[in-house]
């Protein structure tokens, strides 16, 4: 039932077309390997292979992974943090409005991610690590650079950002771009919590 009105809301947005589902996590390997789709709405808590799972299996054993997006109940769940951890672009609340939900899936095939800043700062907040100090320290980030991370971490846009800094989206994604080859991050979401697990925001 989750799964049909979660289509229903998608097929109705102009520009997103849903190409498949899964029932479960072990499936959910299979299909996108089938079907090759751009985002994958994956839920966090999902039978035989949880969301977390699925997410690295995605990651790890599929060339060119798509983007994915956490299907949630409750933004403070300690298994939506972990799959971003794992991967994933970020996350949305299953009350979610459908434009709210359609929008997400449009931020994440664009490369940008979809955070609720103060969930992942609430749930980062335990996880303060030496790791994550030490990829920072090392990262060595320009003044320019210290202030897009900030605003990537309170969960702006590269156009959201430029317009915050007065500057061109080609010179943000330069600076965003910068930011993860620093960390050795593979996307922005891995970027933002070593944000929040070096205590720099």
């Amino acid at each position: 039932m989750a799964r049909a009105g979660l289509r229903a809301i998608l097929d109705a947005h102009e520009g997103i077309t849903v190409v498949g589902e899964a029932a479960d996590g072990v499936s959910v390997v299979g299909e996108v390997k089938r079907l090759r789709p751009d985002v994958v709405a994956m839920d966090v808590r999902m039978p035989l292979l949880d969301g977390i799972e699925a997410t690295r299996t995605v990651l790890r054993t599929i060339a060119n992974p798509p983007k994915i997006l956490m299907i949630t109940t409750f933004e403070n769940d300690d298994y939506v943090y972990e799959a971003l951890r794992a991967g994933a672009d970020g996350f949305l609340l299953k009350r979610a409005r459908p434009a709210e939900i359609a929008n997400a899936v449009r931020t994440v095939a664009q490369g940008d991610s979809v955070l609720y800043p103060a969930a992942v700062r609430s749930l980062a907040a335990g996880r303060r690590n030496d790791s994550a100090r030490a990829i920072l320290a090392r990262a060595d980030l320009t003044q320019r650079e210290v202030a897009v991370l900030r605003l990537m971490a309170k969960g702006l846009s590269n156009a959201e950002i430029a317009t915050e800094l007065y500057v061109g989206s080609e010179t943000v994604k330069t600076h965003v771009s910068s930011i993860l080859a620093k960390f050795g991050a593979r996307d922005r979401t891995q970027a933002v919590i070593v944000a929040y697990e070096s205590g720099f925001v």
